[in-house]
């Protein structure tokens, strides 16, 4: 007999095929009541506790299958044998990618519909927000920063003290795709190479190196999402990450114009062929709910997208949210024209 199991796969293992061969039973199991298949481009520990308080409050085994690169490939390549029922991605033009592919389904859900304001869903329900992160100024702890513009990152008084990772991650190709949404391809041109002249390394690694950089004396600032400073200041005494996040500051950026902090989504949208649909809907009203959005900002030091929801202490710190007006949906409009400019300017060279 076949048991389900929660799992980590490699990114090119994850056909139908695949699954069966790391012990997973697609055909029989995997399509059962009270177990669904969620391939997420996420990091498996961060999500690990609301999916364990789902299995607990739900009894629904959830078989996580990460996918760090390719997964609207990967979606296609399964077409109508796939056994993922949810998909799940960090990044707004990621999800509308697997939206405009026609690999995902719109549900109906009076619960997420109720929960979530417009700007955070479809109009179809094909998608869902679960949480927000904003982009902010990792500082080191000495300086006096007393605001920041996401514009200031090009000022050359800056020159070799900036830390950043690649520009074509979607993080950063996100940030820079606002940016052409507010001054144009032009202006964002400029900016992105003052802010290539004003690195102090290589456009490289993830968010948390930016605060380790910071701590090795390499830059002084550097953009990187909000929810890492959770982890790294609440991290065991004495551990790498608890040095990092103990040596740096944040400064919440705006843009210029518009006077409001770049954020971005966790989102989510139930897969054309979910074999486990119910258990799919099940899993995204879960994580919308009071419960499972605690989670998201005490345990990830996220923003939960619901009302009434208390920040983690450290997250509040940072003083409070304005959000840029802009629809994430506009942004995501931009991001091929940003990530060509990233290469124009060879930033990540």
């Amino acid at each position: 007999m076949c048991t389900m199991k929660r799992l980590t796969l490699v990114p090119g293992a994850l056909s139908a095929l695949a699954l069966a061969a790391a012990g997973v039973c697609v055909s029989t199991a995997a399509m059962a009541a009270g177990e669904l298949n969620l391939y997420t481009t996420r990091e498996p520990r961060l999500i690990e506790p609301m999916l364990e308080a789902f299995e607990k409050d739900k009894g629904i085994k959830v078989n996580t299958v990460f996918v760090k690169d390719g997964l609207l490939e990967r979606a296609k390549a399964e077409g109508a044998n796939s056994p993922a029922d949810v998909f799940m991605v960090v990044d707004i033009g990621n999800l509308l990618d697997l939206v405009d592919a026609g690999v995902t389904q719109p549900i109906e859900s009076e619960t997420l519909t109720t929960v979530l304001p417009a700007n955070l869903r479809s109009a179809n329900n094909d998608w869902f927000s679960l949480s927000l992160r904003d982009r902010v100024l990792y500082a080191d702890k000495d300086l006096q920063i007393d605001n920041f513009t996401y514009e200031d990152l090009a000022d050359p008084k800056w020159k070799g003290k900036v830390c950043i990772r690649a520009g074509q991650h979607p993080y950063n190709t996100a940030l820079i795709a606002a940016m052409i949404a507010h001054d144009g391809a032009e202006a964002t041109e400029k900016w992105l190479q003052g802010v290539k002249a004003n690195q102090a390394r290589k456009a490289t690694g993830g968010d948390r190196d930016v605060a380790r950089d910071i701590l090795g004396g390499i830059c002084d600032i550097g953009i990187a999402n909000n929810y890492y400073v959770g982890h790294m200041k609440n991290a065991e005494a004495g551990s790498d990450n608890r040095k990092w996040g103990d040596a740096i500051q944040v400064i919440r950026p705006t843009f210029a114009k518009s006077g409001g902090t770049h954020v971005n989504i966790t989102g989510a949208s139930v897969a054309k062929n979910a074999p486990n649909k119910d258990n799919a809907v099940a899993l995204l009203e879960y994580l919308v709910s009071q419960p499972a959005q605690e989670l998201y900002a005490n345990a990830n030091y996220e923003y939960p997208i619901r009302e009434g929801v208390k920040l983690n202490p450290v997250t509040e710190s940072f003083g409070v949210l304005k959000v840029d007006p802009l629809p994430l949906t506009e942004i995501a409009k931009y991001r091929k024209q940003a990530s060509e400019l990233v290469d124009k300017v060879g930033f990540d060279n």
